[in-house]
């Protein structure tokens, strides 16, 4: 049995992730772990997919929007504190923070984040500012 646990919100990111967003690692178990994604106002993330996890991401914090594309299918949503979305593996994702406050997410990633090299840089809908 897995111990349970308890952690705040950094105040400072734990790391930069492959897209370019400031990343603040939560909490994991051994079927996902979960992040808080924060890209500063007017800035543009790199796009990306990813090699092994799927994501699911909630948002908390300013206004944008998200590109995915798989295959021929493509969208782009608006995204504000309240929506949810899914990134399935094999997704091509970018996300950009519009207005003056900051873009903020938290993150499921199943499996847990394996670390360097799962992020693929792809082309994306915008040119990236981070």
């Amino acid at each position: 049995m897995t111990d349970f646990a308890t952690k705040r919100l950094a105040v400072d990111p734990d790391v930069v992730a492959p897209d370019g967003s400031d990343v603040r690692i939560l909490l994991g178990l051994a079927g996902g772990g979960a992040a808080h994604f924060q890209l500063a106002p007017g800035k543009t993330s790199r796009a990306v997919t990813h090699r092994t996890v799927e994501e699911i991401w909630f948002f908390v914090g300013g206004l944008g929007e998200m590109w995915r594309r798989q295959g021929t299918r493509e969208e782009i949503v608006a995204v504000e504190p309240g929506v949810c979305l899914t990134i399935p593996l094999g997704t091509h994702f970018q996300f950009r923070a519009l207005g003056d406050k900051p873009l903020a997410a938290v993150g499921i990633t199943m499996p847990p984040w394996p670390g360097e090299g799962e992020a693929i840089a792809v082309e994306g809908k915008w040119p990236p500012t981070v």
